[in-house]
């Protein structure tokens, strides 16, 4: 029995560490396509980049896990209910999916406490005064940052606690780091996670239906793309004319002209595609995708109200307090695989959704990254983001009812799970948020010609034109 155990873990290791490597492999080659290339010299910086490279792909690795967690154990779950007596299938067991969930909530506590904090302070160090310059003086300085800002976390997490539950069990809990304070303190950052993205799915959801118009070629419908293609060129002409001082006014902004310039070749490339491309292109792949999306978007409103409802009937329906069946002993679905492939879909759809709606908002829009053109404070920083938003994805969907699927490891030890009121308001806002999101999304076109009905579009332009000088030296006037 010993030799049998023995053999399933390092069968257990061996898997997790193939998973991992794979997911580290991609990892490194989404960074290395947006990490600026000028950041690679041979000298003390060059290693300092390295390591932080590393951290980072390490930690984007484990934000990788975190957002598969849920369709590996949900595909796992109902693979073995199609094959439970499969020679081939032996090491896919509740032992290995246990274990992948223990690791990633390790993992990333770990990329979120220590590994990326480690890589920022490192890669902005220079070593204390007096000190000999170096990779070892740039090391005791940061393990020193990190030491004093895990006493300021800690103390501002103690006097947190003493705020909410005064009792003296409570204070004393805190100073058990690895059991409760660590645990607690990722809870926080989880409902923290599970806030931001309560923030930045719902925009997110709105904004796909643009993000997919621009990637996809719209169908021509009432339109003449050969006039609209000789237009841009007879604009791209006059601007080049400008340029080369044919007929250059000295009040005209050369910089302006040149990015007058690029927008016309840029809008001039995205004519001539939608002009090659085939009729099915244009008028069956835009619509279906549309559709497909607008279904999408529904499907989880309607899931998220009809888990209100669950939630405000039966107690069970709760995050924290349902205890389902064993794993692979039946089908958490009504239609079986289908059901679990649909599911599977709408996590992966609210997981891009988020990273959209999260690089929308103008807080952190300057975190986009670029090609060939992120420096590694801004890798260090879209890594850090992407961890917290798919560590909160598999609570955010067993909160929302989108997945049945019971939260494994730690991932369902958080306390604020087990609040009645919060649940149900972090459901309520999502529906109500995302409804509201799509509504403003697909009204817009309606409240401007409104707006040109009644006038005020005028009223806007007269006040924004008044503001700015026009080339003669004038003020605009309408």
């Amino acid at each position: 029995m010993k030799n049998v155990s023995m053999r399933e873990q390092v069968r257990e290791c061996i898997i997790c560490f193939l998973l991992f490597a794979i997911l580290y492999i991609v990892s490194y080659f989404v960074i290395k396509r947006y990490k600026r290339k000028g950041d690679e010299q041979e000298d003390e910086d060059a290693t300092v980049n390295r390591i932080s490279l590393f951290l980072s792909t390490f930690t984007l690795a484990v934000s990788g896990g975190a957002v598969l967690l849920l369709p590996f154990s949900i595909i796992s779950n109902e693979i073995l209910l199609f094959f439970p007596k499969s020679y081939y299938i032996q090491w896919l067991n509740g032992s290995l999916i246990h274990g992948l969930w223990n690791l990633v909530s390790l993992f990333s506590n770990l990329c979120l406490f220590l590994l990326m904090p480690f890589a920022f302070f490192f890669l902005e160090s220079e070593g204390f005064a007096g000190l000999k310059k170096g990779i070892k003086a740039r090391i005791l300085e940061t393990i020193v940052v990190l030491i004093l800002l895990a006493l300021l976390i800690f103390g501002i997490v103690w006097v947190a606690s003493a705020l909410i539950d005064n009792s003296s069990a409570s204070k004393e809990s805190l100073y058990d780091l690895w059991d409760c304070y660590l645990p607690y303190l990722y809870s926080c950052i989880s409902l923290m996670g599970c806030l931001l993205l309560l923030l930045c799915t719902p925009v997110g959801l709105s904004r796909m239906f643009t993000v997919m118009g621009q990637l996809l070629v719209k169908p021509t419908i009432l339109e003449d793309i050969d006039e609209q293609i000789y237009m841009i060129h007879l604009q791209e002409e006059a601007l080049q004319r400008k340029l080369n001082g044919r007929n250059y006014t000295p009040d005209y902004s050369t910089k302006k002209i040149e990015h007058d310039l690029l927008n016309a070749r840029s809008m001039k490339s995205k004519l001539e595609r939608r002009k090659n491309a085939s009729a099915w292109q244009r008028n069956l792949v835009y619509p279906a995708v549309m559709i497909l999306l607008l279904i999408a978007t529904f499907s989880s409103v309607i899931l998220v109200s009809l888990n209100i409802l669950r939630l405000l009937v039966d107690e069970t329906a709760m995050p924290k307090a349902s205890k389902g069946s064993g794993f692979g002993d039946a089908s958490l679905f009504t239609f079986g695989f289908a059901g679990a492939t649909l599911e599977i879909i709408l996590i992966f759809y609210l997981m891009v959704s988020s990273v959209v709606g999260f690089y929308s908002l103008r807080f952190f829009s300057s975190f986009t990254p670029r090609k060939d053109d992120t420096t590694m404070t801004k890798v260090i920083g879209n890594c850090l983001s992407i961890l917290v938003l798919s560590s909160a994805l598999p609570v955010m969907s067993r909160t929302l009812g989108i997945t049945r699927f019971d939260l494994l490891g730690d991932f369902g030890r958080f306390n604020w799970l087990g609040n009645f009121y919060i649940v149900v308001s972090y459901n309520l806002m999502f529906a109500v948020v995302t409804t509201l999101c799509l509504v403003r999304k697909f009204t817009s076109a309606v409240r401007e010609e409104l707006l040109k009905a009644i006038g005020l579009d005028r009223l806007q332009l007269s006040n924004e034109s008044s503001d700015s000088p026009s080339p003669n030296g004038h003020q605009k006037s309408l």
